[in-house]
Parts: structure tokens; C-alpha cells; sequence
């Protein structure tokens, strides 16, 4: 099944009369299931695929259909039910509550959904286990390594069990054994069934995907 569909995508920005192209003219199917890798050297508009298929920036042109609903007739309400659902967003700079401890920033997607108190402890509880983090939970994110904070991200975007993961350069700041195995968590993920879009400049990160793309001055390479 196509998860995802987009023909003729573009997006710009205008400065009084000129148009800044970010993307153009980007066709791009992604099927339930895939594991998607985005390309690109920096300005190319990696970030801004990815937040437009997260539906947090709407394209100035062209069609976007997901789970094979037209993204543009959506109401406020309806783009809400899908982000609480369907995706979940890893960054590079975490986006973790700085307020809120391990444990908390954890179950905050859980309380979106009004998942029972008694569930919400047992599947964050997992995630503390899974994630290697339990002695972690009472921290707040400021008390953490980078990697410990990407960790905590990952398992926030995870815990909902999202269709679709959406990963901007989830391995930038981390070591490379810490990057090893937020992308063998990706792995994992995606062998249960998850869709996963990650923009990465790693060779090595791309090679854990199915499939990647190239995005070059907004041009999506054929």
C-alpha cells in the first residue's frame, strides 16, 4: 500500500516580488513499510520535504496524499489526529520539554492520545528498558549527554507507535557507537512494520535504508 504520494510539489518563499524555489516540482511515492533515505548536500531542501511531509509546512504547489487522503482538504483537527497517530519526528536538536523529566517528556505523546494511566506507565516503562535509560527517567533533558537525549527523542517519536517516522540528521550529534544504534533501532523498527524518512549525509546511515533519493537545488535527481 502507498503510504505516501506528492506530484508536482513545490515550495518558495517570496521577498517582495521574487520567488525563493526551496523544491521543485518533486513527484515521490514512499509504500507502507519503506525505509526511505533523502540526499542532498546542505541548502539542497532536505528539511523542508521532510516538514512538509510531516504536514508542519504546506507546499505552495502540487498535491500530497497520505494514507490516501488529499493532505490539502485536511482540517486543523483532522492534521492534529494524524500527528498524534501517524508520525512521529526525530531531530538533531532533540525538541525534548526542557520542563519536563525523562519520564514526563515520555509520556507526553501517550497523554495526547488518552491512553490509561495504568498503560501509559507500562509503555514508557519500556521504553525506559528498550532505550537503556531507566536510571535516566527522573532526569531532565539538561542533565543528559547528547546521545542520552537523542535516545529519550527516538523512544518519544516510537512510544505512540507512529506509521511513519520522520528523521532530520538523527545521528548528528551523537558518537558513532551511539549512532550505531540509533540507526539499529530504525532497523528494527522498520522490520515491524514502521515507515521511516531520514535525511542524513551519512553513506552509512543511507545504507540501512531501502532506498534513497538525492535532492540537488530543490530537484529531486532521476
Amino acid at each position: 500500500m502507498r503510504l505516501i504520494e506528492m506530484r508536482g510539489v513545490t515550495k518558495w518563499y517570496s521577498s517582495g516580488a521574487v520567488r525563493a524555489f526551496v523544491l521543485r516540482d518533486i513527484d515521490l511515492d514512499v509504500e507502507e513499510g519503506e525505509f526511505l533515505t533523502v540526499m542532498g548536500p546542505s541548502g539542497a531542501g532536505k528539511s523542508t520535504l521532510l516538514h512538509i511531509l510531516g504536514m508542519l509546512d504546506p507546499p505552495s504547489e502540487g498535491r500530497y496524499r497520505f494514507g490516501g487522503r488529499d493532505v490539502h482538504g485536511l482540517t486543523e483537527r483532522e492534521l492534529t489526529e494524524i500527528h498524534k497517530n501517524d508520525i512521529g519526528f526525530v531531530f538533531q536538536s532533540y525538541h525534548l520539554i526542557d520542563e519536563l523529566t525523562v519520564f514526563e517528556n515520555l509520556e507526553t505523546p501517550l497523554l495526547y492520545k488518552k491512553v490509561k494511566a495504568s498503560e501509559r506507565k507500562a509503555r514508557v516503562c519500556d521504553m525506559l528498558d528498550r532505550f537503556r535509560i531507566v536510571g535516566k527517567k527522573g532526569l531532565f533533558p539538561n542533565q543528559l549527554s547528547g546521545g542520552q537525549q537523542q535516545r529519550v527523542a527516538v523512544a518519544r517519536a516510537v512510544i505512540a507507535e507512529p506509521r511513519l517516522i520522520l528523521a532530520d540528521e538523527p545521528t548528528g550529534n551523537l558518537s558513532s557507537k551511539e549512532g550505531a544504534e540509533i540507526m539499529e533501532t530504525f532497523k528494527e523498527l522498520n522490520a515491524a512494520g514502521t515507515t521511516i524518512v531520514q535525511v542524513t549525509h551519512s553513506e552509512k546511515n543511507a545504507a540501512c535504508g531501502k532506498r534513497t533519493i538525492h535532492l540537488l537545488d530543490g530537484w529531486l535527481e532521476k
